[in-house]
């Protein structure tokens, strides 16, 4: 049994073909929501700026154009992690730890994926244009580069709200002769938040916000939190083949899994803030001379 599961492993990585994450359409309903959910303790610029952040979440998807080779290759695996390859082994805690990790059991850190820690990347920058933002609150170009930073943090944070970029089973569960269970399942829940038009405004209705503790601890727990639904998506793999007539079941968990990432998302935002207090900018760093 160890040997098929090991083999189908590698049959997954060898056939794996680039996966999108929630459609553009969904990060932009649900990056409005998170920015609409937050805090009147993040300060008033950023809680108006829902449009512009989410116009920057659909940033990391456009990086993976084939006409961009270089970025492309770097940011692909940024968007998944696939809990199973791990076996018995915890997900690391930071990235360099995941690169000899992935080293000592045979692959490669694509292979695996590296959302965790893109994800946890994208929040400390963010933290620190805070901390740039508290030091000189009005530059607009600091506020320019805190909703760029957003835009990036929110396309990770939902993506790890999507459970099939958790998993070895991204896009149908592989059976022994090499065929996928449900092949082609993957884009239909991608798309499914942007074809029901879910709203903005109803996904931060009673949303309750608060910062993470540990950063990377929290992480990890929400990605197995996501892993532990993947069994869920396959429970109703039938409903998602016609979105155009969705039955209350694929409704409900797209829902749910909007409102997760809303909330997910925003509660890095404050945590980000959070963070942002502490910061000790670097003695050189001068926006008030430079920035003129």
């Amino acid at each position: 049994m160890k040997r098929f599961y090991s083999a189908l492993i590698l049959c997954s990585l060898i056939l794996t073909t680039p996966v999108w994450a929630w459609w553009g359409g969904g990060h932009d309903i649900m990056t409005q929501a998170a920015v609409k959910s937050l805090p009147d303790e993040v300060p008033e610029f950023f809680r108006n700026a829902g449009k512009m952040v989410a116009h920057c979440s659909y940033d990391p998807d456009l990086s993976k154009e084939r006409g961009t080779p270089h970025a492309r290759q770097a940011e692909y695996g940024e968007h998944y992690i696939d809990v199973e390859l791990f076996g018995e082994h915890p997900i690391p805690d930071g990235r360099e730890a995941h690169i000899q990790l992935c080293a000592e059991l045979g692959f490669t850190p694509r292979e695996v994926g590296t959302l965790p820690y893109a994800l946890a990347e994208w929040t400390e920058r963010l933290a620190f244009a805070f901390a740039e933002h508290r030091k000189w609150p009005d530059n607009p170009m600091i506020q320019y580069k805190c909703f760029l930073y957003a835009g990036f943090l929110a396309h990770y944070a939902q993506d790890m709200c999507q459970p099939l970029h958790l998993t070895i089973h991204f896009d149908g569960i592989r059976q022994e002769d090499g065929t996928r269970l449900h092949k082609g399942i993957h884009e239909k829940v991608d798309s499914a938040i942007e074809i029901l038009g879910l709203d903005p405004m109803e996904l931060t209705k009673a949303q309750h916000i608060e910062p993470v503790g540990d950063l990377m601890p929290a992480i990890i727990e929400q990605i197995k939190t996501g892993h532990s639904l993947v069994d869920d998506v396959y429970a109703i793999a039938e409903d998602w083949k016609n979105l155009k007539d969705p039955t209350p079941a694929l409704v409900d968990f797209t829902n749910d899994q909007a409102r997760e990432a809303v909330r997910w998302t925003a509660s890095l935002y404050l945590t980000a803030w959070k963070l942002s207090e502490g910061i000790r900018l670097p003695g050189w760093l001068d926006r008030a001379k430079n920035d003129q």
